[in-house]
């Protein structure tokens, strides 16, 4: 997504600095035949590595005005067979990078008043998928994040969209030459006994890659489209699904946990001890009316008793 949203904006003739991960890229493989495009590398897990971008694209252009954040790890496993080690380096990928850039950078945009964030979570933000445990973590804690932000620098002008693109392929005309493989953000760890049998639910994740492989309904290019228009968006949405995938299945989780919170509220919304005196005293004088009635009702019963009786009655 990173690369084609680089070359989407460069097609727009926007000025564009494309950042390379540190340990994946090199320097000269950064470099572009385009004036209008700065080249640099970082780590977003280290926070000073972030900083120094943040001052070299200002030292070259002078002005930021979007951030776009597509850096993510994942490991696809079982969350018990996945160690600390593994667990951490997706945190600190995932969260603690979109931490630092938004730390690195809010500085700048409050004294400029303004600036865009487009931050790429997942639909794992969302739902919790079987065999990405740790991932899916790590996006909801990017929305949390993000979402909590949003309400403090709502004053300085400052607007930010979580993206959610799902099942995306990459489609571009050189993508047979990118060297990264179909799904370079994953680590596929091998399944221990208690989890290797193949309708194992912590293997969904892996029978999905396998199954999709480069098949994925989602277009990269047309997302990275998309995603440059957003940044050009006056009031853009908190949120933005990519693909009919990232809706439904969305859409589904929502419904679910609204039909979840009907079925159970009744435990969280006892009635008040006001209102239940209040009852209980309606219902009294309900009582009391059905006393009266009844009392009438005998009142009548014994006037007609007052009668002279029949003879044949009285034998009987």
């Amino acid at each position: 997504m990173g690369r084609s949203l680089v070359k989407c904006a460069l097609g727009h003739g926007d000025l564009v600095a494309t950042v390379g991960r540190v340990f994946e890229s090199t320097p000269e493989s950064m470099v572009q035949q385009n004036e209008n495009c700065l080249g640099l590398l970082c780590d977003v897990r280290d926070g000073s590595s972030v900083t120094r971008v943040i001052e070299a694209v200002l030292s070259r252009f002078g002005r930021i005005d979007c951030i776009v954040n597509c850096s993510g790890y994942g490991v696809i496993g079982a969350c018990e067979d996945q160690d600390e080690y593994e667990i951490r380096n997706q945190f600190e990928t995932n969260f603690m990078g979109t931490l630092h850039i938004i730390q690195s950078s809010l500085p700048y945009f409050r004294q400029q008043n303004s600036g865009r964030y487009l931050i790429f979570s997942s639909t794992s933000g969302a739902l919790g998928v079987p065999g990405l445990g740790p991932y899916c973590a790590t996006k909801y804690a990017v929305e949390g994040l993000v979402e909590a932000m949003l309400y403090e620098v709502d004053s300085f002008n400052i607007k930010a969209t979580l993206v959610e693109p799902g099942l995306v392929r990459r489609d571009e005309p050189d993508a047979k030459m990118n060297p990264l493989p179909t799904w370079g953000h994953f680590l596929i760890k091998p399944a221990s006994d208690a989890y290797a049998h193949a309708t194992s639910p912590a293997l969904h994740a892996k029978r999905m890659v396998q199954w999709l492989g480069d098949r994925q309904p989602t277009s990269a290019v047309k997302c990275a489209e998309l995603v440059w228009q957003l940044g050009h968006c006056s009031y853009p949405p908190l949120r933005l699904l990519l693909g009919s995938y990232a809706i439904e299945s969305i859409r589904d989780r929502l419904r679910s946990v609204t039909e979840e919170l009907e079925d159970w509220k009744h435990l969280n919304f006892p009635v008040a001890p006001d209102a239940l005196g209040a009852e209980k005293s309606d219902k009294a004088d309900e009582r009391g009316e059905g006393d009266d009635d009844d009392k009438e009702m005998r009142d009548e019963g014994d006037e007609e008793d007052e009668e002279p009786a029949s003879p044949i009655s009285k034998a009987t």
